[in-house]
């Protein structure tokens, strides 16, 4: 029978092909009457086992890769009626205690009439043979279980929750979803991953929630903190936050302040002046700068007596280094923290390897450090030594966390850390408790480049704080000179507009297109043809960048095309 348009889809699910336990996104093979061969069912379709009777909401589609579809908005389910179904229902898995074995045999038993009897006289299985006392209580422990399951999905999407955060709900709070949400929806916002403020508010706005309830009033002030620290703010001024808290809640100032007031009372959000802080940012902010100006402050020998001689320096690395250079590889080795700043072509990686070549010759061991696994492995090149992601270098992991802290220091005696404008305050709180008393450390970064993704701006803040010592490099080198990409990032520095006229011998092109169709397909062909033929670069040693991620001319379409261009299969 061939596929029509259709609404409702009524099926029985005969085989689960592929399940997501993060998101809920499956794809399922069911029966569905009139239909010769197995119908594709894909959606939201968590805690659905094999056997099921589904009534579904949604609409045919043709997938280029997968055929026939029919994508479900919408999913609710019925028990089956038919001694097939049930037997198919009961020999899936999902009930404990109930394998195909005893599904066939306690259906031959009991029909059509199996589930009635679970449901209200369980004790009756003891007529099936060879069932045992254990397996019943088994069952009958299962079978709640997925009672209590089916009542949060069926409840949460009364509210307009999908399935994926139905199910991530009831494994967060198991069988008291109901009361829990019930009680206070805002919560979701704390508790679950993926579910903020606008989904919870929405859910409470069905349950008839006002907009001045201080339980949405916290909500909202708390996700208006997060957004702001997903700006790069560690914190938000108490007038600044109350404003942006009360347009985003159309709720009145009177009720905001309020709410604030609680909310610093409980030390829930934390005031320093005018500054209101989620605690993990004051506290990250309060034991960076402690731990900096402890570090800074520690006893411990100069190495410059005896031990910093240009001439053997140059020697030993084969690079002549000018005045400033020199200023800052001497500074290395007499602080015990200083920052190495410049823009792009001011030497600050020759320098690097004459503070390494400097610190080794005293005999001390380097560790060195970056945000990103791209910035630690240029490290490495161009230093010859291993250089780790700050992550690795202190051993995270998602469930213990930082293995090296306070308690468990690094072990070395100097840290050179790379690309440091890439670091948040979060970030830099951890490495600067597993750095010990009497360790090296060395900032390198361009405040002008990459800001940190999280909140702060960690590298300009020590800079401009003045108690750490700063070396500047500005002399653009004659190699450097050559790029226009270097010269141009000065000159944008400076105030000064970019050169941006085109010919052969440059690495700075720009390319005017006004049609979001044929920049997108301008951009394909100079990755896939014209760059990778012109600078003899691998096409996967490109990248991309764009600011949205939706459009024409976003992220999503563009690697969507690069992929169909580049890698089809």
């Amino acid at each position: 029978m061939n596929e029509h348009p259709a609404t409702l889809l009524r099926c029985v699910v005969e085989r689960i092909t592929y399940q997501n336990p993060e998101n809920g996104y499956s794809v399922l093979k069911v029966k569905v009457k009139g239909y010769n061969d197995l119908v594709t069912l894909v959606g939201n379709l968590l805690e659905v086992p094999v056997g099921s009777v589904l009534l579904c909401r949604g609409e045919w589609k043709v997938d280029k890769r997968y055929g026939s579809q029919f994508v479900a908005a919408t999913w609710e389910e019925t028990m089956p009626a038919t001694v097939y179904g049930i037997e198919k229902y009961l020999g899936s898995g999902l009930v404990k205690g109930i394998g195909p074995r005893f599904a066939r045999a306690i259906v031959q038993r009991f029909g059509t009439e199996t589930i009635d009897i679970i449901e209200t006289e369980i004790e009756r299985l003891y007529e099936v043979p060879n069932i045992g006392r254990k397996r019943v209580a088994k069952i009958r422990e299962s079978w709640e279980k997925q009672k209590d399951i089916k009542n949060v999905m069926l409840f949460l999407q009364g509210y307009g929750v999908s399935t994926a955060y139905a199910a991530k709900i009831y494994r967060e709070y198991g069988k008291e979803s109901i009361d829990k949400v019930r009680e206070n929806p805002y919560r979701l916002a704390d508790d679950i991953w993926g579910i903020g403020f606008k989904t919870a508010d929405g859910i409470a706005a069905k349950m008839g929630y006002e907009k001045e309830d201080p339980r949405r009033c916290r909500s909202g002030i708390l996700y208006t903190l997060g957004q702001l620290s997903d700006e790069g703010h560690v914190y938000a001024g108490e007038e600044q936050l109350v404003k942006t808290a009360g347009q985003l809640l159309e709720a009145g100032e009177t009720a905001i302040r309020d709410t604030l007031a609680g909310m610093l009372q409980a030390e829930d959000l934390i005031l320093d002046k005018d500054a209101i802080y989620l605690p993990p940012f004051y506290h990250a902010e309060c034991g960076t700068s402690r731990r900096l100006r402890d570090l800074a402050e520690s006893p411990g020998r100069s190495l410059f007596d005896g031990l910093f001689d240009p001439s053997s320096l140059t020697a030993e690395t084969g690079i002549e280094y000018d005045e400033v250079q020199l200023a800052a590889i001497r500074q290395a080795v007499t602080s015990k923290v200083m920052v190495l700043t410049g823009g792009p072509g001011t030497g600050k990686t020759t320098t690097t390897q004459g503070i390494i070549a400097a610190l080794k010759k005293a005999g001390l061991r380097v560790l060195l450090a970056a945000p990103t696994g791209r910035a630690a492995k240029r490290m490495s090149e161009a230093t010859g030594m291993e250089a780790k992601t700050i992550h690795r270098l202190l051993e995270y992991n998602p469930q213990d966390g930082y293995k090296r802290n306070d308690e468990n220091p690094l072990e070395g005696d100097a840290l050179i850390v790379d690309e440091c404008s890439m670091i948040d305050i979060l970030l830099m709180n951890n490495l600067l408790k597993a750095v010990p008393v009497g360790m090296r450390l060395v900032f390198v970064g361009d405040i002008d480049q990459l800001p940190s993704v999280g909140a702060g701006n960690v590298l300009r803040d020590i800079i401009d704080s003045q108690r750490i010592p700063v070396v500047r490099l500005v002399r653009i080198f004659r190699q450097a000179q050559k790029s226009r990409i270097v010269m141009n990032a000065h000159a944008i520095n400076q105030g000064r507009f970019p050169d941006i006229s085109n010919g052969r011998d440059t690495d700075f092109f720009f390319l005017k297109e006004d049609d979001p169709e044929r920049a997108a397909e301008t951009i394909v062909r100079l990755v896939k043809e014209r760059l990778s033929r012109a600078y003899r670069e691998r096409p996967d040693r490109i990248q991309v960048l764009t600011p949205m991620q939706r459009g024409v001319v976003g992220a999503a379409n563009l690697n969507l095309l690069l992929q169909q261009a580049l890698n089809p299969s």
